[in-house]
């Protein structure tokens, strides 16, 4: 069994380019897309708690289009949304995302 290492997610504010790199490394299967098992993963390295009750919530918040994973800059712009509310991060620079 190999072990990943993953970078942590900055401290303090974080940008959506910074976010969007931090979560992209958890995309196991490079499809562009998370799913609720890759963002399990990610909010794992958190270690929050119920990672994968928030997980599940996240893509559902997120997924327009009811495909199960999160894709496209709809979808991510309203991941980074949950993420504000429910896991408590401070996003900057929304930029075109909002």
């Amino acid at each position: 069994m190999a072990f990943m290492r993953y970078r942590a997610l900055p401290q303090g504010e974080v940008t959506v380019d910074e976010f969007r790199a931090w979560l992209s490394q958890f995309d196991a299967d490079r499809d562009g897309r998370i799913s609720q098992g890759e963002l399990q993963s990610a909010l794992r390295s958190l270690h929050l708690w119920f990672a994968w009750w928030k997980a599940r919530e996240g893509v559902r918040a997120a997924d327009v289009n009811r495909d199960g994973a999160v894709d496209g800059d709809e979808e991510v712009a309203r991941l980074f949304a949950f993420a504000q509310r429910h896991i408590h991060v401070k996003i900057t620079q929304l930029g075109s995302y909002y």
